[in-house]
């Protein structure tokens, strides 16, 4: 087993594809809000959609047939199988308005109007967030399709990904999910709209009139927020989704095997890397709220495991296990349905 991963340089985050989009940097600040709030953004591989608003992506879903030939019999021609997946963006916006007169009495007057507005790009990024977890735009059209309604049974005669699907033997309704994912344009990205700017856009609408709830007028700053954003899964070999993780059985110390006294989240973990084909050509990561992530950390303390590590990346204390980075998802919530 591989105990580093390479991350690949050909996989642009969001951070890169602004540097080369925005060449006049007006956007970093809100990057680097968003990285601070939503750690797996660290992570995304990003592609721009091919297809206007969508991506359309081929994937390979069968081999061709080969053959141990005889002498004087010939081989049957044969090709793989394909299929063609299209993902489409979901538009999340919102508009912050704040009264000019307030702006202007506060004398910075823009650097307090961004402290304003900072509450309107915290909600959005964990809108975003969510979906990127729990979207189903089979229920709701207007959503993006997450990774929990594409990775939804164990059973491999209803879905082929299922293979994927680690049951944790957890029950109830206090469960959540760990999730390993490798990001690249080939395995798993998140699109944006063909010809247009990544990531979260901001726009100065400038001054305009507002109304009081007596008709009285008054001057407003406003600013227009919006992020076009979709999720294609090219390869789900890549993605490894740990289910039915439940709240009462996280333990600081694990039983010899995963029972129904208290989860083993080494074995799990173990698990989940050994269904990944293949640790180098993409950006992987573990995914975890903070309640998993604080009892993996109490685990090693007593099993005194030498996969689990800390180092510090970028001024911020990272763990890893077996080489692979975890990031903390507060969106990934107590309330999950049993994956059955």
């Amino acid at each position: 087993m591989a105990t580093t991963t390479k991350t690949p340089t050909t996989n642009p985050t969001m951070a890169d594809l602004m540097d080369r989009l925005d060449p006049k940097g007006n956007l970093a600040d809100v990057v680097e809000v968003l990285n601070e709030t939503n750690e797996m953004l660290d992570d995304l591989a990003w592609v721009e959609c091919n297809n206007k608003f969508a991506h359309k992506t081929t994937v390979r879903s069968g081999l061709p047939n080969v053959t141990w030939r005889k002498l004087n019999y010939g081989v049957k021609p044969s090709k793989s199988q394909t299929k063609q997946i299209t993902d489409s963006c979901g538009m999340l916006e919102a508009l912050a308005t704040v009264d000019k007169k307030l702006a202007e009495l506060n004398g910075l007057k823009e650097s307090w109007r961004s402290s304003e507005e900072r509450p309107f790009v915290e909600a959005m990024n964990q809108k975003f967030q969510r979906a990127l977890i729990y979207g189903d735009s089979s229920k709701d059209p207007e959503q993006i399709m997450g990774l929990a309604p594409r990775f939804s049974t164990v059973s491999k005669t209803k879905a082929e990904n299922a293979a994927n699907v680690i049951d944790a033997l957890g029950t109830g309704s206090d469960l959540t999910s760990i999730w390993l994912v490798g990001w690249s344009p080939t395995t798993a990205h998140c699109i944006y709209p063909e010809n247009s700017q990544v990531g979260l856009k901001t726009t100065d609408l400038g001054e305009e009139p507002a109304y009081d709830e007596d008709g009285g007028e008054y001057r407003v700053l406003k600013t227009h927020f919006e992020w076009d954003v979709g999720l294609t899964v090219r390869d789900w070999r890549y993605i490894v989704r740990i289910a039915n993780i439940k709240k009462s059985l996280l333990k600081p110390v694990p039983p010899e095997e995963n029972s129904a006294t208290a989860h083993n989240l080494y074995e799990l973990l173990v698990k989940a890397i050994a269904r990944v084909p293949s640790l180098t050509g993409a950006r992987f990561a573990f995914y975890c709220n903070r309640d998993v992530e604080t009892y993996l950390r109490l685990q090693r303390a007593n099993s005194k495991n030498v996969f689990l590590t800390q180092d510090e990346v970028g001024g911020r204390i990272v763990t890893k296990f077996d080489g692979i980075p975890f990031r903390r998802v507060d969106a990934l919530e107590w309330a999950e349905a049993q994956v059955k």
